[in-house]
């Protein structure tokens, strides 16, 4: 035997405190994308909206 007690479960802990560490470092992980995907949309949108009121700019102003 290895020495250690029939009913020791300490490999079975370790394993679910790292699975629960994985997990939440998984979900930082989506959250980041999710922020930074949610920023690059507003960026878009901005710069779709610069050109709209551009595009407005030089109708409005064209003789």
């Amino acid at each position: 035997m290895n020495g250690r007690d029939r009913y020791d479960d300490s490999d079975h802990e370790s394993a679910v405190e790292q699975a629960v560490r994985i997990n939440r470092t998984g979900w930082k992980a989506i959250g980041a994308v999710t922020g930074l995907l949610g920023m690059a949309l507003l960026g878009v949108v901005a710069a779709g909206l610069a050109v709209v009121v551009a595009m407005a700019y030089v109708v409005v102003a064209a003789p």
